[in-house]
């Protein structure tokens, strides 16, 4: 199969599940031609710091232009990485970030477990790139809502998923086609 070229290089960015072989990112990184992905991390799996420095470190090894495509949690982690860093990004695709305010299903790590690692308060401010918030009307990690205040908050365009749940594979992705097209769009 062909890989999709972009201009820009394409740095996944996972969620707190890190890489999963059936995951729509796994799949995409393997579609592309220019792109590189944050390592799952071996210690410190919750610090929201730790995470944010995994993304600066990849991207000090990548040179010119970038594409962020980010999932679940690594959403947040591109709002604070982008609080805290200066570098020039193309854009970024942000799909079904998550609420910290929410009620959480018990096998994902509490909101409060989060706060205490660092992930609050979540940074709201316009992001300094074009970037897509891609949510879902059923997802069990954010209401609708909650996504669209995100991006109204960063500056985002919003792009309604309808019901796909948290876009992951126990939702049945898989294969994601729209994320290319979007990564198309944030490419021009």
């Amino acid at each position: 199969m062909e890989k999709l070229q972009t201009t820009a290089t394409v740095l996944i960015i996972p969620g707190l599940r890190e890489h999963v072989s059936e995951h729509w990112q796994t799949l995409l990184e393997a579609r592309l031609a220019k792109v590189r992905s944050v390592p799952p991390l071996q210690v410190d799996g919750l610090s929201c710091s730790a995470r944010v420095e995994a993304i600066q470190r990849e991207l000090e090894r990548i040179e010119g232009e970038v594409l962020l495509v980010a999932h679940s949690a690594g959403v947040l982690m591109v709002a604070h990485w982008a609080a805290r860093y200066q570098r020039p990004i193309k854009g970024a695709l942000l799909a079904a970030p998550p609420d910290l305010h929410a009620q959480w299903p018990a096998h994902y790590p509490s909101p409060q477990s989060l706060a205490e690692q660092g992930w609050s308060p979540l940074p709201m401010a316009s992001l300094p790139f074009p970037s897509i918030v891609a949510a879902s009307s059923n997802d069990h990690l954010a209401s609708f809502d909650a996504a669209g205040a995100m991006a109204q908050a960063w500056g985002s365009e919003l792009v309604a998923l309808g019901a796909v749940g948290h876009l992951n594979p126990a939702a049945g992705f898989g294969p994601w086609p729209l994320a290319e097209n979007l990564i198309r769009r944030l490419d021009h």
